[in-house]
């Protein structure tokens, strides 16, 4: 494409909206964080951000009237990805505080780690090991480490939407690939080289989709 990439971060008042921007700006994308409708259905994609409780980012989301308008973008084929919390609302729900509904664009559950004798919740660095290959991934060899903060991780009802696993006490789910959908449940924008090299594989996918 001839004009630059436009990526929309999608500004539901849950966290780590701003370390996110950053990260992109330092690959050379320059992103616009916004609760814009209007804006957010110019872009060529789009990334869910998100820190905090499943409940209190879906209300977010409804408040704002967002959860209808991505669902419409992933209607288009716009690639989307959630970033911690913002994967995990892509799911049908969660059973955090009681339970709550999520967007439902992938089938499955949040459900709380299995670490019965591990601190919880998980902080720090984890090897995610890749399923298969992804545009999202390439570049990253068959495993690589990224930051994670959470206590709970979705379950995926299809094994095809699977594309990364990490392990802290059982194996979890730390990435999932629909393309052009993507979630990872780790923080890219927290984990250096890595982290930036995913960023820059979804500015690809971004690029490839808008042409």
């Amino acid at each position: 494409m001839s004009r630059p990439i436009r990526i929309g971060i999608v500004d539901y008042g849950m966290g780590n909206r701003r370390s996110v921007e950053k990260a992109f700006e330092h690959i050379g994308v320059a992103p616009v964080v916004t609760s814009d409708h209007a804006a957010l259905r110019e872009v060529d994609g789009l990334v869910v951000p998100g820190v905090g409780a499943f409940r209190s980012g879906i209300e977010n989301l409804r408040e704002r009237e967002l959860d209808g308008l991505l669902a419409e973008r992933v209607d288009e084929g716009v690639p989307i990805l959630g970033i911690c919390l913002g994967m995990q609302l892509l799911f049908d729900r969660s059973s955090e505080q009681g339970g709550a509904q999520g967007l439902g664009v992938v089938a499955g559950e949040v459900c709380e780690l299995d670490a019965p004798d591990l601190n919880l919740p998980h902080i720090g660095w984890n090897l995610v090991t890749w399923q298969r290959d992804s545009a999202l991934t390439v570049g990253l060899g068959p495993a690589a480490a990224f930051y994670h903060v959470h206590t709970y991780a979705a379950r995926p009802v299809d094994p095809a939407d699977i594309l990364g696993v990490g392990q802290y006490g059982a194996p979890f789910v730390s990435a999932i690939d629909r393309d052009p959908l993507f979630g990872v449940q780790f923080h890219p924008e927290k984990s250096s080289t890595h982290g930036l090299l995913l960023l820059k594989n979804f500015s690809a996918i971004c690029a490839r989709v808008a042409a």
